[in-house]
């Protein structure tokens, strides 16, 4: 028995799955996603690091020195009553050892609390970063999804004819053992059964990859057998109103992306021009310091030392560091200014374009079915006329071929206008809506 779709589809292990199902099961499990949700994390961490900095610095410091040979000062020798003379004397012991605790709290740094609202804003193009990942693969499994779906239904229609052949074939058999039709004739037919044979192992192969690419996107074991669901005119619902391209590209990702950008590029700005600002710290330690001719020496004791204090520091003049590094962030600011401006004339294009596709298509959809009904009235009247003796075979098998091409047309336009609903989505910035 030949394999084929409506075999594969008997198969109690397949699982059935919508559009809708396809895409919640990708954003669950694809690779792509799962790493934007990974930097969303980090970007949460590095907030935390952020504020880390304004919060109390505790550190305890310890060490041992030892002297092999003492340092040696050279002392006026009037000390010792030889006037004149520079008398070396060793000071200290052989051993020094400290510990110490020491804190420290920022009181004021202008680019720390940039640096918050920075790394708050980075959290935020994380976030969206996903949501532009989430964005790319919702029009990637749609695309993938209608495209397989479309070659399955071209294959039942290639089975559809491939029937009508092979019962026309069996009734030229009989008719040739009958001796009421020539050779040719059953030939043909066998030609034209071939052809279409080959053709639906084509198209057999063509959506067993299809499929496969869908399940690339899902991030699904290949193994697994899956069977599309048409669900009729599940994105005609989705397509409201018009919109204009300024709201249009406001409600896209990488708009909103870019607008981000251009936040944190201030924060930049911001951030360099705060080191003008003079920062203070205040700091506290408290330790204990030894000094022994032997380390274990227990009739040495500790001594005491302990010390507060604040710290500032004034910037006064950097060579003009700092100014050349806000024209560079400005000129940053005027290319994201210009990649937001390009991407409100592509929209403008998207939109133009998609609506273009989706006029044409319903005009076409239209044309082309009422061609399917002309080409299946042009078939069932000659095939009435061939049975009754009145048309050659040549006819019918034209009428036929005719048929299966009038098919496949509105085959092809109904995926163009599914693919053209798509694209309307992505151009007004709601995909999203798909997974509703």
């Amino acid at each position: 028995m030949r394999p084929g779709f409506a075999q594969q589809q008997a198969t109690p292990e397949k699982q059935p799955l919508t559009l809708q199902q396809s895409i919640q099961y990708a954003l669950e499990h694809n690779q792509d996603v799962k790493k934007a949700a990974y930097d969303e994390q980090i970007g949460l961490q590095q907030v935390r690091e952020a504020k880390s900095q304004g919060l109390p610095q505790l550190n305890v410091s310890g060490g041992v020195d030892y002297y092999p040979d003492l340092p040696t000062q050279i002392l006026p020798g009037a000390i010792i009553g030889s006037p004149g003379e520079d008398v070396p004397v060793k000071f200290g012991k052989d051993y020094n050892a400290n510990a110490n605790v020491r804190l420290t709290q920022l009181l004021f740094n202008q680019s720390y609390f940039v640096g918050l609202k920075a790394a708050k804003t980075t959290q935020d193009l994380y976030r969206l970063r996903t949501d532009m990942a989430e964005e790319d693969l919702i029009y990637n499994i749609g695309t993938a999804y209608y495209q397989t779906l479309q070659t399955k239904e071209q294959f039942d229609n290639l089975e559809a004819n491939l029937k009508r052949l092979a019962e026309l074939e069996r009734i030229m058999e009989l008719q040739y053992k009958n001796d009421l039709v020539a050779k040719v004739d059953v030939n043909r037919i066998k030609v034209n059964t071939t052809n279409l044979k080959n053709q639906l192992q084509t198209l057999q192969t063509n959506f067993e990859q299809q499929k496969n690419i869908l399940k690339f996107f899902m991030n699904m074991p290949l193994e697994q057998d899956i069977e599309l669901v048409n669900t009729t005119n599940e994105l005609d619902y989705l397509l409201t109103e018009r919109i204009t391209v300024e709201q249009a590209t406001s409600q896209k990702v990488q708009f909103q992306l870019l607008n981000t950008q251009k936040q944190l590029q201030s924060y930049s700005i911001k951030n360099i021009q705060a080191g003008y600002y003079p920062t203070l710290s205040a700091y506290g330690q408290y330790g204990y310091q030894t000094q022994r001719d032997q380390l274990f020496d227990s009739e040495t004791p500790w001594f005491k030392t302990s010390v507060v204090g604040l710290q500032v520091n004034i910037p006064i003049f950097d060579g003009f560091r700092k100014n050349a590094q806000v024209k560079q962030g400005q000129l940053q600011m005027q290319k994201l200014e210009q990649d937001m401006s390009k991407l409100e004339t592509n929209t403008a294009v998207e939109l133009t374009n998609a609506l273009a596709q989706l006029q044409n298509s319903q005009s076409s959809i239209g044309a082309q079915q009422q061609n399917v009904d002309l080409a299946q009235e042009v078939y069932d009247t000659t095939n009435d006329r061939y049975k009754e003796g009145i048309s050659p075979l040549t006819d019918l098998l034209d009428a036929e071929v005719s048929l299966r091409e009038a098919k496949t047309n509105l085959n092809n336009e109904r995926l163009k206008y599914k693919i053209a609903q798509l694209n309307y989505l992505k151009a007004r910035g709601e995909l999203e809506s798909l997974t509703k």
